[in-house]
């Protein structure tokens, strides 16, 4: 059991961050779901739209400190490169 005052308080703010934190690497594995949907379903349109509104969010994370930045870094590369595919697949070459 917590006796000093501070030592309740830091659990309280424990508290409330550690809930903040969850809401938001919660959002960064949504958009990024989002676009992996995307990208299974074969649309290129969507998947870059997808990837687009992803991208902020992930930087957010990073940010805010609870994504790694190189864990961002690849991510977000490796996205790129499987819409990349997507649309040249897609579209022939002239």
């Amino acid at each position: 059991m917590l006796r000093h005052e501070s030592a309740k308080k830091r659990t309280r703010q424990i508290k409330k961050r550690t809930a903040v934190n969850r809401a938001r690497v919660s959002r960064v594995r949504t958009f990024v779901r989002k676009v992996e949907l995307a990208i299974a379903s074969g649309d290129a349109d969507a998947a870059r739209v997808a990837l687009r509104a992803a991208q902020p969010e992930i930087d957010r994370g990073v940010s805010k400190g609870v994504v790694p930045k190189n864990r961002a870094s690849r991510k977000l590369s490796r996205l790129s490169a499987r819409v990349k595919a997507m649309s040249a697949s897609a579209s022939p070459a002239s």
